[in-house]
């Protein structure tokens, strides 16, 4: 692999694990609002159609087809709706509940303090997020994550989402850097490798639950480590 000055990475899904910190919230979410008692099953059928619709969401979102506000306003919504329960039953304050309570979770993926350390000694580590920036800042300072990376570009600053090409030349820019010596990793296709791979720039596929790697993705890891031997 060729020799890089810096390297960009995704947080949400690549370093913070976001699924296992809205699971953790969500149990939490299920007792204190008693949702079994208006005819939510159980906590597991309410995170996992949760995560269905958040995810096909966040898709959306990504891509431009829809606004943060819609998002945040959709998926539990569409979550409870799913499950059987009257619009009249739904806890109108459950979404501020859950993004006060979520970004203060702390669960990152293995190795990610040991890996962002090795890297910050050769490397310089910035930060590309289509996350939401309040949110954001919580997970960084809650994990103490902010110490490796030089700049935290977020898309609602910038003013587009990834894949979007103009986020990734504002990254790049923003770090003094060149695109011939950066690479980005991260855990979606679209809106991460894909995106960089989009304005010429190498893309690492993180790729924990070993999914099926298409054709055009040509580097993968499977664990944050595997960074120390590739880098």
């Amino acid at each position: 692999m060729k020799q890089y000055r810096h390297i960009f990475f995704d947080l949400d899904h690549t370093i913070w694990d976001f699924d296992k910190n809205a699971e953790e919230t969500l149990q939490e979410l299920y007792g204190s609002y008693g949702l079994e008692t208006i005819g939510v099953a159980s906590p597991e059928v309410f995170i996992k159609t949760y995560t269905r619709h958040n995810h096909a969401l966040w898709a959306q979102y990504h891509l431009g087809h829809i606004t943060k506000a819609a998002l945040r306003e959709a998926r539990f919504k569409s979550t409870f709706l799913e499950l059987g329960l009257n619009p009249e039953q739904i806890p109108t304050d459950f979404e501020d509940a859950y993004v006060k309570t979520c970004p203060t979770k702390t669960n990152l993926f293995p190795h990610a303090h040991e890996t962002l350390a090795y890297l910050k000694d050769k490397y310089t580590l910035h930060l590309i997020s289509n996350g939401f920036k309040d949110s954001q800042a919580l997970k960084l300072e809650g994990c103490n994550l902010g110490v490796y990376f030089e700049n935290l570009i977020i898309s609602e600053d910038v003013g587009v989402n990834k894949p979007d090409p103009q986020i990734f030349r504002h990254a790049v820019e923003l770090a003094g850097a060149t695109i011939e010596e950066s690479v980005m990793i991260g855990d979606s296709i679209e809106a991460d490798i894909r995106g960089a791979m989009g304005v010429g720039m190498d893309a690492i596929y993180f790729n924990p639950f070993d999914l099926e790697k298409p054709d055009d993705v040509k580097v993968q890891i499977r664990g944050l480590e595997e960074l120390m031997v590739m880098l």
